[in-house]
């Protein structure tokens, strides 16, 4: 299931800020002119062992000269009506503004559980300057400051208690999830349709013609599993801006239910940069993936037009370049057995298990040839390795100082993991421990 946090709130009050502290990153932009972020940030973040997505839109506001603000506002709508809980921030330093009331006005409106977080508030005089946020209607308030993290952990702490407990499906539990996501109008719903042999799923040249997530029974040539088709988004629009969000929007959702997702792309328009959120997300999801090509059919190839293709898309995906690529069409029902079929196999390479002592001879030798380098003249020794018993592969390497290995090698020993074990599709976690 899951838990998807929106946050919100006129420009410049440090929503970005916060989004980085939440997500242990700094992927978003922070500045203190107002409106730095126009497009939204996609993260995750854990809080209590609880997993969440979250949204940075951009800054909310009326009245503006700014030709984004009215993209904004668009956008910051669509985050309130798909997201499970909404943080509202305002800042403590200017007092309730009239782009305050207006969100919060918006917000009164919501069935959505709404959470208050006044920023900036880093000294007593704050905290009592804090209470006139209660005025705004929307219950109780949190004190934070989002440059320093004070209150950030109170404030998880009431978010998470929010999110439904995770229920374990009692009826088709043990039946995979292969979700098909993309931008919109890529010919999801055409793949479907061509495996299943039912035109259940409407085919439009309108993006956006799937508005929900359809699930689908396949249950043919000794398989069973579950298609989900993502929605593109809610109606149609001539707002690029809203297609884009609302199709991302969905397809957090879709991806953190699934088990393998298949991420199609036009082969008329390459690798766009949507198309990278989207499987960023499906990494950080550690879901397995595999890229469908699919419109294969409508382009003049000549000898080198699939290894050129394949290296543009391996261009954009870097770091995980080890994901299966299918070359389709939809249309013509070109290689879709075989995507299925891949589908599968990193399905089944997702839950594999490697023997520890085939493990150990395997990679014992490989840290041999090339151990880890030293530092500060202090010798690392890696002695023995371990499968971890979670849901997708992850390897424990115990060494006497963990401390000193560094990104670089780590990428060295899930590459020889990689050779030596098909792991093809699916993100593996490399963790080093004290020996």
């Amino acid at each position: 299931m899951s838990n998807i946090i929106a946050i919100v709130g006129r420009p410049n009050v440090g929503k970005s800020t916060l989004f980085n502290r939440m997500t242990e990153s700094r992927k978003a932009i922070v500045d203190e002119s107002a409106g730095v972020t126009r497009d939204r940030q996609y993260g995750k973040g854990v809080w209590n062992g609880i997993d969440f997505s979250i949204i940075d839109t951009g800054g909310y506001a009326v009245n503006s000269e700014d030709i984004y603000e009215g993209e904004i506002r668009k956008q910051v709508m669509l985050a309130i009506e798909e997201s499970d809980v909404i943080l509202f921030i305002v800042d403590v330093e200017n007092g309730i503004t009239d782009m305050d009331e207006e969100v919060a006005a918006v917000l009164r409106r919501s069935s959505k559980k709404i959470f208050v977080a006044v920023n900036k508030v880093d000294n007593n005089k704050r905290i009592i300057d804090s209470h006139e946020f209660y005025s705004l209607g929307l219950g109780e308030i949190y004190c934070i400051s989002s440059m320093t993290g004070s209150g950030t952990g109170e404030l998880l702490d009431a978010i998470v208690k929010e999110f439904p407990e995770k229920v374990e499906e009692l009826i088709e539990d043990n039946v995979p999830r292969f979700a098909v996501v993309g931008r919109p109008n890529v010919g999801k719903s055409s793949f479907i349709n061509a495996l299943t042999g039912e035109e259940r799923n409407i085919v439009n040249d309108v993006a956006g013609t799937t508005r929900d997530a359809i699930h689908t029974r396949y249950n043919k040539f000794g398989h069973d599993f579950f298609l989900v088709d993502t929605a593109g988004l809610r109606k149609r629009t001539k707002v690029k801006e809203d297609v884009e969000f609302y199709s991302v929007m969905r397809s957090v959702r879709t991806i953190e239910d699934s088990d393998v997702c298949m991420l199609m792309l036009d082969a008329t328009r390459n690798m766009e940069a949507q198309d990278v959120s989207i499987f960023n997300l499906m990494v950080r999801n550690k879901k397995g993936v595999v890229i469908l090509v699919n419109k294969w059919d409508l382009i003049e190839k000549d000898n080198a037009s699939t290894n050129d293709f394949t290296k543009l898309i391996k261009e954009r995906i870097a770091p995980f370049v080890d994901v299966p690529i299918v070359y389709i069409s939809a249309l013509s029902k070109q290689s879709i057995l075989k995507a299925l079929e891949t589908a599968v196999e990193v399905y089944d390479n997702r839950s594999k298990k490697i023997k520890t002592s085939e493990l150990n001879e395997v990679m014992l030798k490989a840290i041999e040839a090339y151990p880890p380098p030293a530092i500060k003249g202090k010798f690392v020794k890696i002695k023995y390795v371990v499968q971890l018993p979670s849901q997708t592969p992850s390897f424990a390497f115990f060494a006497n100082l963990p401390q000193y290995v560094k990104d670089p090698y780590r990428r060295y020993l899930e590459n020889k993991i990689r050779e030596n074990f098909n792991f093809a599709g699916v993100p593996v976690q490399i963790y080093i421990r004290k020996k």
